[in-house]
């Protein structure tokens, strides 16, 4: 492994600082035992295919959930594995739902992207994520897999404040990619914290025009996996954040799009206590594997 250059160990240094805010290196040490008491769930010493399809599923109900579109699990279960066929003309919500399950299933193909070409792992899941529903050749189809230019805006995620000028989305998303790098090769900032960042990061800069708050939950879930922290795919991050609410995800992407320290540190807390919630999640869903309660 080759050594980091003198900027990726100064990056290095700012985000070891982050571990010594208030509970952030507690909470990310939780949510590493956690992951790990998942790995060896002796239904995964087999079925790990079966137990990571029902994370995703799980993880794409919970995603649309946090963007408005609340639907029962069975009926996302039934429309993933395609038992269900899709409503011609279907409505606004159910739109958000396809959107968040094509964006959890391709955050699995990405994995292999995601510490070498992250940015590459984020334009495909947008391409998942907002192509759904689109006409071929239609202005929003053109810009799939494209940060925003020009005078594009964003109206999305409007509690965390105005989304940055296209203008400087560039630089942002140059500075995502430079974290990921770094961190990749580095065991010195904890996997639960690079995910955090990542996902917060995308939430804030809000590089697409639709789509980005799937984009961000699909890429944490690309990177938990990437990383290592889960290797299975079978913890559940969205539905961490859906269990501690959607006042409480929102509320503290915010804290964390504001710039300020103290908010920074009030996200990583979250986002901590969210992935021991999704190690949780799927572990409840080994147990179902196990006892034959999922086909």
């Amino acid at each position: 492994m080759p050594e980091p250059s003198p900027a990726q160990t100064a990056l290095l240094d700012q985000l070891e600082l982050l571990l010594e805010l208030p509970d952030v290196r507690a909470r990310a040490d939780d949510a590493r035992e956690a992951c790990t008491r998942l790995r060896f769930h002796e239904a995964l010493r087999r079925r790990i295919p079966e137990a990571a399809a029902e994370s995703r599923v799980r993880g794409a109900r919970a995603s649309a959930a946090l963007d408005g579109a609340d639907f029962p699990v069975e009926l996302v279960r039934e429309l993933m594995s395609g038992a269900r066929d899709w409503p011609l003309d279907p409505d606004p919500g159910l739109q958000v739902l396809r959107g968040a399950m094509a964006a959890t299933a391709e955050s699995e193909r990405v994995v292999s992207l995601v510490r070498t070409a992250p940015l590459q792992a984020l334009a495909r899941l947008h391409v998942a994520a907002a192509g759904p529903g689109l006409t071929a050749g239609s202005q929003d189809a053109a810009a799939l897999g494209r940060p925003r230019v020009g005078d594009e805006g964003c109206s999305e995620l409007v509690d965390l404040g105005p989304a940055p000028a296209a203008a400087t989305v560039a630089a942002r998303l140059s500075g995502l990619a430079e974290l990921v790098v770094a961190t990749a090769g580095s065991s010195r900032v904890p996997a639960v914290v690079v995910a955090a960042l990542v996902h917060a990061e995308v939430a804030a800069i809000r590089p697409f025009v639709h789509g980005n708050g799937l984009v961000a939950r699909a890429m944490e879930r690309a990177v938990v996996q990437a990383y290592g922290l889960d290797p299975t795919g079978v913890a559940v991050p969205e539905a961490g954040h859906v269990a501690h609410g959607g006042p409480a995800y929102v509320g503290s992407l915010a804290a964390y799009a504001g710039g300020g320290t103290r908010g920074v540190g009030l996200w990583l807390v979250q986002a901590g206590e969210a992935l021991t919630t999704a190690a949780g999640e799927g572990e409840r869903i080994s147990d179902a594997v196990r006892a034959g309660r999922l086909r």
